[in-house]
């Protein structure tokens, strides 16, 4: 099983910032786990149940009702983005880590093909002092790349960096291209 794979999807980092420059100051909330965290997390959704951008957190009984937020209808380049997932998208969140901020070690259990959705990561802000660690090992994510994370393994991140680090956070449903996206990394 691979715990991290960078995949074939490269975006442009100024497109992204200036989608990013969509985002209000004021939309930002902050992170439903609060106990796994120290210093400032926060968030908005571009996609979520019932399409609310302050909605964080995927709510299982709603499952299959993930909806574009208004807050995509002003990010013209996320959107192309989004578009080049071949499969069912579920919750598409901008995570925003704070500088000298840090999120403890956890686990996402809930994800992983054994649940049939996998997360994929974007990094849009980032510095050099954000380290993130999944499984032991760090993996060092550069903006505009793309990121298979098997986050049902143990992971942490500290930016200790004086800027921002923030990533557009993308749930997959498994399908026929996902598997072939991602090989043998999960069975």
């Amino acid at each position: 099983m691979v715990a991290a794979l960078k995949l074939p999807y490269a975006f442009d980092p100024a497109a992204l910032r200036a989608d990013l420059r969509a985002v209000g100051a004021d939309e930002w909330v902050p992170h439903f786990n609060q106990q796994y965290y120290e210093g400032g997390w926060s968030g908005v959704a571009l996609r979520a149940n019932g399409g609310a951008s302050s909605r964080l957190l995927p709510d299982p009984a709603r499952r299959l009702t993930y909806d574009d937020t208004p807050l995509l209808d002003r990010c013209p380049y996320f959107r192309e983005v989004l578009r080049a997932f071949e499969c069912p998208l579920e919750s598409v969140r901008l995570l925003r880590l704070g500088a000298g901020s840090r999120i403890l070690e956890h686990r996402d259990f809930d994800l992983g093909f054994r649940y049939n959705t996998v997360r994929v990561h974007v990094p849009v802000l980032t510095n050099p002092e954000v380290e993130f660690y999944l499984d032991g090992e760090r993996v060092s994510m550069a903006e505009g790349e793309t990121w298979y994370l098997d986050l049902s393994l143990p992971h942490r991140v500290s930016n200790g960096g004086a800027s921002d680090r923030i990533h557009l956070v993308i749930d997959c449903v498994v399908n026929e291209w996902v598997r072939g996206l991602l090989g043998n990394t999960e069975r």
